[in-house]
């Protein structure tokens, strides 16, 4: 039998689910979240040569890079996106940001099927650098669902490790 995946739930075998989770931006949920893209980074790979041993390459961990995010909201009334992206650049005309405000640390929690928090991040230093406020519009697609799209770019994560695994019912 395979080792448990949970310490406190140990009858539990299955991971957590993807489609149960939250977005923190300014200490408020964000309503209606649909999809977040993954948090990936990568840390280039420098290879080098000693000269007492030239006939073996050896490789050693260089700079590390953090993609952006992408966070998709169903269409509501919630301005949450909007007014970030307008803190980034200034759509008076000017060219100014808000040097104070534009960049934000978020924090991305997934639930475990009854809604409690099981896992947290803190993604930090993030703005915005796309922003759809509107999707394509097609009086065609009865059943389509307008969605609010934003990518993100940050300077990493740190998980929270004082999130516990919440014990299970």
């Amino acid at each position: 039998m395979a080792a448990p995946l949970f310490s406190v739930n140990a009858h539990r075998y299955d991971p957590y689910r993807t489609f149960k989770f939250q977005i923190i931006i300014d200490g408020q949920v964000v309503a209606g979240m649909r999809k977040m893209g993954a948090l990936k980074k990568t840390t280039e790979a420098v290879k080098w040569r000693s000269a007492g041993d030239p006939s073996h390459e050896r490789v050693m961990p260089g700079g590390t890079t953090y993609e952006a995010i992408t966070l998709e909201q169903g269409l509501t009334h919630d301005t949450v996106f909007e007014k970030w992206a307008n803190l980034v650049n200034n759509i008076d005309g000017d060219g100014a940001i808000s040097l104070k405000d534009f960049r934000k640390d978020i924090i991305v929690n997934v639930l475990n099927l009854q809604g409690n928090v099981a896992i947290s991040y803190k993604v930090f230093r993030c703005w915005v650098s796309e922003y759809q406020s509107l999707p394509e519009l097609d009086a065609g697609t009865m059943n389509a669902v307008g969605i609010q799209t934003v990518t993100l770019q940050h300077e990493g994560w740190q998980r929270d490790s004082s999130v516990t695994e919440p014990t299970e019912s």
